[in-house]
């Protein structure tokens, strides 16, 4: 949601080497006759993406603005280069992000924009460019407006949060098994897989970034269970490959309820109330599994 505030590597690259990952996944799927992508569903997340991607370039500068405001403020100079600012910048970010990210699936203004990343029916690669258009109208950055404040560079700020997208770009997928005992620590393609499925076991799990560890810590980890095949996209909803639908469905939902509350408490209880519980999709979406998930090594 940040990487647009900084110039980590020309754009053009990042792209052609998230491209060429996508294929090499498609193309060792094929190979390991594992069912790992749908032409419609992967359409439709690059549609989404190009969308995204022209938003993200409009924003980037109103997004900025309180992120240098507050650090005009700042109550310390903390240099992310040096060894102990980069670590105090990586654990920070980390434990905003899992709070953001658990925010997110609990209420409905930030739900609205985080759906369109649990939208996609099959996990892999592309399902990871699947991002929001809308996540400055849910106030995303807002989450990290205090690591400007305590003294982080805004740079450094977006620098961080951009490598933390990075690395989640990987753990999208199927085809890497578990990795032993960094299961403990990271957030490894095993547990983002659980944090993607719609069963119920999987719901609102799962919600580090890079780490595992704080949801650990809070309650909130998850690992596969042995022999349950996972499932994912959104519950109670019908699939859409129209970028446009997938981006505003939960949008207009939430409208919809809003305007109906007969007060205006009851409207604010609707926007930022919790997401309402849906039931199983009668028929469950096709897993992009073909064997049942291997349980997290532990």
């Amino acid at each position: 949601m940040f990487s647009a505030l900084t110039d980590m590597a020309p754009r053009g690259m990042i792209a052609l080497l998230a491209c060429s990952f996508m294929l090499m996944e498609y193309l060792l799927g094929r190979l390991a006759h594992h069912d790992s992508h749908d032409a419609a569903d992967t359409a439709a997340s690059f549609g989404v993406a190009i969308g995204h991607g022209l938003i993200r370039g409009m924003e980037a500068g109103f997004v900025a603005v309180p992120f240098a405001l507050l650090y005009q403020y700042r109550l310390f100079d903390i240099d992310a280069r040096k060894p102990l600012g980069f670590a105090a910048l990586f654990i920070g970010t980390e434990f905003l992000y899992y709070w953001q990210h658990r925010a997110a699936h609990h209420i409905r203004w930030l739900w609205a924009t985080h759906a369109v990343h649990h939208s996609a029916r099959r996990m892999n690669l592309t399902s990871s460019i699947r991002i929001g258009w809308t996540g400055s109208i849910s106030g995303n950055f807002l989450f990290f407006l205090p690591l400007a404040l305590v003294g982080f560079h805004p740079l450094a700020i977006a620098g961080m949060l951009a490598a933390n997208l990075f690395y989640q770009f990987f753990i999208h997928t199927e085809l890497v098994p578990t990795l032993g005992p960094l299961e403990w620590m990271l957030n490894t393609p095993a547990h983002h897989r659980v944090h993607h499925a719609s069963n119920e076991s999987c719901l609102d799990k799962n919600f580090g970034g890079m780490l595992i560890v704080f949801d650990r810590l809070f309650g909130t980890f998850a690992a596969a269970r042995p022999d349950e095949i996972l499932h994912y996209g959104l519950r109670g909803r019908e699939t859409s490959h129209n970028p446009l639908v997938i981006a505003f469905t939960e949008w207009l939902s939430l409208i919809e309820d809003a305007l109906a509350a007969p007060t205006i408490a009851g409207k604010l209880k609707v926007l930022f109330g919790p997401v309402r519980a849906a039931p199983p999709s009668p028929v469950p979406p096709k897993s992009s599994a073909s064997v049942p998930m291997q349980s997290p090594g532990e």
